[in-house]
């Protein structure tokens, strides 16, 4: 469903309105969706009625997102999936240090997400967007919030691109929704950064971002956060902070990771550290996917007193367990080279009848393994595939305890 200006204007008008009320005590799953259209066209135009629905089905998709709120903004599709979570827009609004009156452009705002956060960390925002309709949308979203900011329709390759804070989202995906990797494709190009005259800026990347296409624009006060919620790596931005805001250490790739928990935002910024290997010891740790994403493993293995297996692999074994948010932790209560008949084995000999596999670094997978092994017994464990100082080896773990 395509919605126009003139389905949006008819959305926000009283009756459109008051059809959204009653769509949303309705069942709007899709084996409804016959039934709902000939409902509606009985008293609304084709259009008006499939995007009712449409956007109906949007907001209570959006709740994860947006909460409460959902139920009255608007929504594409598209840019519904491409906001980012509450948590990040919370964060990197707050980032950076608004001042009164102080102007910021969001550029390719889409329907305003990111220019809401802002417009509340106290910044003086304007949207821009090519897409008329996701600028009305912004308009309309503002408004039901109650949030001072300005949205225009505009060619952001083709304006001014000065104010004191910038925020770049461009889209990473072609129109028929394939993943775009090379940066320079990202619609607009990330080299837009190059016309920015501001005194900080943000631009939000892929997460699997190809670091040397990024490194151009990385200096001294420039650095690529990689942001986790509750330990789902979410997405990367890369930052260029006043020398207040920075508060960088000077790293080989310029990179932090950031953990957003609900209740904390933590931020590692520690130095890429030299890999030190040791065989498999009492605790099996991983980190954040974060932590991992932005070559940092190293640095938390040092941080909590372990080691890694391998210099390829992002796990590392401890003596006593971490206390940490950044971490998960098995104890180890064996290990040994890979063997699938040897594993079996052992595993019988022990009563265990359940596994839960985890694999890094391996090309043995779970589906493979499992039915390979025909357990018996009431006892469980986690097996972890993985390889020491390049060969590979089964860690029997503990279940991962809550």
């Amino acid at each position: 469903m395509t919605f126009t200006l003139d389905t949006l204007t008819w959305l926000a008008s009283d009756a459109g309105a008051a059809l959204l009320e009653r769509l949303a005590g309705d069942d709007l799953s899709d084996v409804n969706t016959l039934r709902l259209l000939t409902l509606l066209r009985r008293d609304h135009s084709p259009e008006q009625a499939g995007a009712a629905l449409e956007l109906a089905r949007l907001r209570a998709k959006a709740v994860g997102k947006f909460g409460a709120d959902a139920t009255r903004l608007f929504f594409t599709r598209d840019a519904l999936e491409q906001a980012s979570d509450p948590l990040i827009r919370t964060w990197r609004a707050g980032f950076f240090q608004p001042q009164p009156d102080q102007p910021m452009l969001d550029l390719c705002c889409g329907i305003g997400s990111d220019a809401f956060a802002f417009a509340r960390a106290g910044w003086q925002v304007t949207g821009c967007d090519l897409d008329p309709v996701r600028v009305e949308m912004a308009r309309l979203n503002a408004a039901a919030l109650g949030l001072t900011a300005r949205f225009e329709v505009a060619d952001v390759t083709q304006i001014d691109l000065r104010a004191r804070l910038l925020f770049f989202d461009p889209a990473r995906r072609t129109g028929d929704g394939k993943r775009i990797f090379d940066v320079e494709q990202y619609q607009p190009p990330l080299s837009l950064i190059e016309r920015f005259h501001a005194e900080s800026w943000g631009v939000k990347v892929s997460p699997g971002v190809d670091m040397e296409q990024i490194s151009p624009y990385c200096g001294a006060q420039t650095h690529l956060a990689f942001i986790s919620v509750r330990g789902d790596l979410k997405e990367a931005c890369l930052i260029y902070a006043s020398a207040d805001e920075a508060c960088l250490v000077p790293t080989r790739d310029r990179t932090r990771a950031v953990l957003l928990t609900g209740n904390e935002a933590l931020e590692w910024v520690g130095a890429v550290a030299e890999i030190s290997l040791r065989e498999p010891r009492q605790w099996l740790v991983e980190p954040d996917p974060a932590l991992i994403r932005a070559g940092l493993v190293a640095d938390a293995a040092r941080e909590f007193g372990g080691a890694q297996l391998d210099e390829s692999i992002a796990y590392f074994t401890t003596d006593d367990k971490p206390e940490s948010a950044w971490v998960r932790a098995w104890r180890i209560l064996d290990w040994m080279p890979f063997n699938g008949k040897k594993l079996q084995a052992y595993l019988r000999e022990r009563g265990v009848g359940t596994v839960t596999v985890k694999k890094r670094g391996t090309a043995v997978t779970p589906e493979v393994l499992i039915p390979q092994l025909k357990l018996k017994g009431s006892e469980s464990r986690t097996l972890v595939l993985t390889r020491y100082a390049g060969r590979q080896i089964v860690l029997i773990c503990e279940n991962l305890s809550p």
